[in-house]
């Protein structure tokens, strides 16, 4: 018989990721009821792109006052609300069948799941009791995550040929539902308690993006994966082209999509493994796999090997991803790290509306397998970017002065300011920023 209340960390997350396997699933299997309806009753591109700027394209808008709350108020109870209002927003559309209206009513539930995705992610570090289970949890969650984006669509697809897209948003309401109650079961310390000085220090909205570029490492990363998202962004929007290039029709896009996400799912899976010690090494080694996979896309002379390539990718770009929240979430402290963590993806998702702005030129003027070669060098961009992360690896047995030695590393051999003649401190308890967050002893890596 489950437990209603676990009281094992494994289990609590165990039960969170589930909540978000369902949820994401109800989400992607919605949102391409939503699109797919709005094409069909209105055959307009405009309104096509409005449904996807306000839906996917809301979290580089609005994902800091997402991230302020998830600070600001329990991250249980915001978590919890979140889904609540996303339910009633989806029950809505279950009666709704005006295309403007829909898309109105998905907006609202996209603005609020905002503050459950930073709240959750923040809350991990937390809920843990080992500090090398912060890999192991950020890999179950992501798995679920991925698994319900590849998933989610296939399912959406399915219930409006059969029963029209009401159904396929009432689904999705139970699914949040179901999450919500999931996330009841779970008790714990979803943050941590404060000090005064804490909230102090971090107070306003932009305190997140304030953190982000004062911390040498995190905006290295940021810079890294936004020259990432530019090229490989327009990458994305070259695979239908690319399935028709090779002649292969609306199957062989499916196939492009499927083959990414199942790799990813392969590689968040793999990221359980990853420690301290062995993330920063595993973001750099998946950042030049995700270069190489794109230009073996750009050079296949055969479909298959276009398939083998995008799940080559998928799979490291899911390792990266892993590794790269468990940096964030060791280096951020707590009182900032759900503003933090939208900060980061904020700057992403711009970096993703300018490479869909400029995907339409490129793609007519250089084909679909140059596309994803200029989406290759940008990711080997970013990897060289990122190669001064291997020195947040650790070497031996970490001491008591672990954390001093690390900046010390930096201290001589620094990864370098984005703009010069910007203070990398503001007080003393900012300089506390730079080390490692949530108080792990025995660690030197990131």
């Amino acid at each position: 018989m489950m437990n209603l209340y676990p009281t094992s960390a494994r289990s609590k997350i165990r039960r969170l990721a589930t909540g978000r396997l369902i949820s994401v699933t109800g989400g992607a299997a919605a949102y391409t009821a939503l699109n797919y309806t709005v094409w069909e009753r209105t055959r307009s591109p405009g309104m096509q792109a409005l449904s996807l700027l306000l839906t996917f394209g809301v979290a580089g808008i609005l994902g800091p006052l997402g991230g302020a709350i998830g600070d600001r108020f329990d991250r249980r109870k915001v978590m919890i609300w979140s889904e609540l209002v996303s339910t009633l927003f989806f029950t809505a559309m279950v009666f709704a069948h005006e295309p403007i209206v829909l898309i109105v009513l998905a907006f609202g539930s996209a603005i609020a799941d905002l503050p459950f995705f930073t709240a959750s992610r923040a809350a991990i570090p937390n809920l843990v009791d080992d500090e090398n289970d912060v890999s192991w949890a950020n890999s179950l969650v992501t798995m679920g995550v991925h698994a319900g984006i590849a998933v989610g669509p296939l399912i959406g697809g399915v219930l409006v040929a059969t029963g029209g897209a009401s159904w396929v948003f009432g689904v999705n309401a139970l699914t949040f539902v179901v999450s919500i109650l999931l996330t009841l079961s779970v008790r714990g310390e979803y943050q941590q308690d404060r000090e005064a000085h804490e909230v102090d220090e971090h107070q306003g909205l932009a305190a997140g993006a304030a953190f982000l570029w004062r911390d040498r490492v995190m905006r290295r990363m940021t810079l890294a994966w936004f020259v990432f998202v530019l090229g490989m962004g327009m990458g994305m929007v070259a695979d239908a082209a690319l399935a028709e290039h090779f002649d292969r029709g609306p199957v062989g896009f499916a196939a492009l999509i499927a083959c990414w996400g199942s790799g990813s799912v392969v590689g968040s899976g793999l990221g359980r493994y990853l420690t301290p010690r062995t993330e920063p090494v595993w973001l750099v080694a998946g950042s030049f796999g995700i270069a190489i996979a794109a230009f073996s896309v750009g050079f296949a002379p055969l479909f298959v090997l276009v398939l083998v390539s995008l799940f080559i990718m998928g799979a490291a770009d899911g390792v990266t991803m892993v590794a790269e929240t468990g940096i964030m979430q060791r280096r951020t402290p707590d009182a900032v790290r759900s503003r933090t963590m939208a900060a980061f993806e904020s700057v992403l998702s711009l970096g993703l509306a300018a490479a869909y702005l400029m995907a339409g030129p490129v793609l007519k003027a250089l084909g679909p397998q140059s596309t994803y070669r200029l989406g290759g060098l940008s990711a080997l961009a970013a990897a060289l970017l990122l190669l001064p992360m291997l020195k947040l690896r650790g070497d031996g047995d970490p001491g008591a002065d672990a954390v001093h030695e690390q900046e010390q590393v930096f201290e001589r051999e620094p990864l370098g300011d984005v703009v010069a003649g910007v203070p990398r401190y503001t007080s003393a308890e900012a300089m506390e920023t730079e080390r490692p967050a949530a108080g792990a002893p025995e660690r030197r890596s990131a």
